[in-house]
């Protein structure tokens, strides 16, 4: 599914701007100036509704990406 259709600012954008707030967790007004410095005008409010509505979609893509190798342990009685 294309999750970006339709959006002004290019998807790299919008994952840097929700993964800086996920990692390092920055403010909205510390991402928006992080990316000013970089050429892109967003204002804080915009980064508050990427948050919103990405940050539960790359979650759930971070999670299939890292499975879990076993459901269950089992342990056997060794003498």
């Amino acid at each position: 599914m294309n999750y970006f259709r339709y959006k002004q600012f290019n998807k790299d954008v919008i994952t840097v701007a929700v993964g800086y707030y996920l990692r390092y967790a920055l403010s909205y007004r510390d991402i928006s100036e992080i990316l000013r410095e970089r050429g892109v005008n967003v204002h804080h409010s915009t980064v508050y509704r990427w948050v919103q509505e990405y940050a539960p979609i790359l979650y759930q893509i971070w999670k299939k990406k890292h499975k879990k190798a076993y459901y269950k342990w089992r342990i056997d009685e060794t003498y």
